[in-house]
């Protein structure tokens, strides 16, 4: 492959892996410790994720368990959970919280499928603005007589092989979360 062409590679994983993260925090009904990622709790003033603060752990496949290493910090996660979008009530016991993830109903799955589907439209959005960033750069280089003719149609036949290739990469992801979503 040719070394411009790494560059806008590079910039298109980042988008599949901004897609994994974002899946990863996709409440599927299972226990999951990547559903607080995005959490920050005011410790002592500072926001600091649950992970930084306490140990997250899955106790079976529908509970995760979280234990501050400073027990003055428990009702502070408790409140960072309840205020977030996760739609979970953790339960306190003084020494840990358990977040009970529900059983998802067939209506939830399908919500969920639409808006992973939708995380999977905005990664292949990005994938195929680097591609035009890409063909622009090209076309440019073309213009001041950096490359030929041929070099920029060969580079933009790669472009569009690894455009597809990540774009195929894409829907894997997608698909492979779709089905754990409704349970294949």
């Amino acid at each position: 492959m040719d070394e411009s062409l790494l560059v806008y590679e590079e910039k298109m994983g980042k988008a599949i892996s901004h897609l994994k993260t974002d899946l990863a925090a996709t409440r599927a009904g299972r226990a999951n410790p990547a559903v607080l990622d995005r959490l920050t709790v005011n410790y002592y003033g500072t926001p600091s994720r649950i992970s930084q603060i306490a140990s997250v752990s899955v106790a079976d496949a529908r509970v995760l368990i979280i234990q501050p290493w400073d027990k003055a910090a428990l009702k502070d996660i408790e409140k960072a959970i309840q205020a977030s979008d996760i739609g979970i009530n953790p339960t306190n016991d003084g020494q840990m919280l358990r977040i009970v993830f529900p059983q998802l109903t067939e209506e939830r799955r399908r919500d969920l499928v639409k808006d992973i589907k939708k995380m999977g439209e905005d990664a292949k959005v990005a994938i195929r603005s680097v591609r035009r960033e890409a063909m622009d750069a090209f076309k440019a280089q073309r213009k001041t007589s950096d490359i030929t003719e041929d070099d920029q149609k060969m580079l933009e036949a790669e472009l569009q092989k690894l455009t597809d290739s990540q774009i195929k990469d894409v829907d894997e992801v997608i698909r492979g979360k779709e089905d754990e979503i409704m349970g294949k």
